[in-house]
């Protein structure tokens, strides 16, 4: 018996909506299924995963690519303090690239965040779309 109650409690902590699901067997209403609705909340914290791991990604994406460009920066940094020395044009030039190369790397940031917003709102959106399926599925199947 004590072995029986360890594999459940195994079964049940690598699947959480197992647990929901003897509960709702338990409480018998006319007209819903409840298997379904276990089915549809667990469908839902899917896309929350889902949606989660995209701005995960997209956030490991950014920090490797501001460490990229720092050390791109330190790199510049160093060649550009032995050749422009106090000649005021070569300064001037130097700047004018830098100020250049910011602007790129914050149009390659930007990129990459919506990028990361775009996938994490496309699982939400596409689990929204279905559960309002669902819902008109069941309000079919009752008048009907």
């Amino acid at each position: 018996m004590a072995k029986s109650t360890k594999d459940d409690a195994n079964q049940t902590a690598g699947n959480p909506f197992a647990e929901l699901s003897k509960m709702y067997e338990q409480f018998q209403i006319p007209g819903l299924d409840l298997s379904a609705v276990a089915d549809a909340r667990r469908k839902d914290v899917e896309a929350l995963v889902q949606a989660n791991k995209a701005v995960y990604d997209g956030m490991q994406a950014l920090a490797a690519k501001q460490t990229e460009m720092f050390r791109q920066a330190m790199a510049d940094i160093q060649g550009a303090v032995g050749t422009a020395g106090t000649n005021p044009a070569a300064q001037t030039e130097l700047a004018r690239k830098a100020y250049e190369k910011a602007l790129v790397d914050m149009r390659e940031l930007a990129e990459i965040a919506r990028q990361s917003q775009t996938q994490a709102m496309a699982s939400i959106s596409e689990r929204a779309t279905q559960n309002l399926q669902e819902i008109r599925d069941m309000v079919k199947k009752q008048s009907g």
